[in-house]
């Protein structure tokens, strides 16, 4: 699809829109890996979540230790666990605590991943208005050059 070029003074016009829609594209595009990132945050709290419910002191776990290496270990004490805050802090809480934080950081990711959402719809309102504003300047357009004719 050719955007621009043509008659008269609207290619620049045209070309500016169709750089205007590309930029609000790419824009989208960033927002929405975002959201898949965040996304896949809530699922590793949600796995953690359900962990520490169902585990017991005297459980046997998988630890990872990086590079796709685990080592098989027994929980000591389930009212041990050390969860991250954010900006390299970290507390130790009982297992109620260390759920009632994850769940506090899911509903974080949640305002969060809802106000991305928003910002994408506006950002496709935006894109929907730009091409019918760009179909308008191609018809018109279209009709100058067979008025010329």
């Amino acid at each position: 699809m050719s955007l621009g070029g043509g008659g008269g003074g609207g290619g620049g016009q045209m070309q500016e829109m169709a750089a205007q829609l590309e930029e609000l594209e790419q824009t989208r595009e960033a927002l929405e890996a975002e959201v898949q990132g965040l996304q896949g945050e809530k699922r590793d709290i949600d796995d953690a979540v359900e962990a520490l419910e169902e585990l017991e002191s005297g459980s046997t776990v998988q630890v990872p230790l990086g590079g796709g290496a685990y080592v098989r270990a027994e929980v000591q004490d389930i009212d041990e666990i050390t969860i991250t805050l954010g900006s390299d802090y970290a507390a130790e809480r009982d297992s109620d605590g260390a759920i009632e934080t994850l769940e506090s950081k899911r509903d974080t990711l949640d305002d969060r991943i809802e106000e991305l959402r928003s910002d994408i719809a506006e950002l496709e309102s935006e894109s929907d208005e730009l091409e019918q504003r760009m179909e308008q300047a191609r018809a018109q357009q279209m009709q100058q050059l067979q008025q010329g004719e």
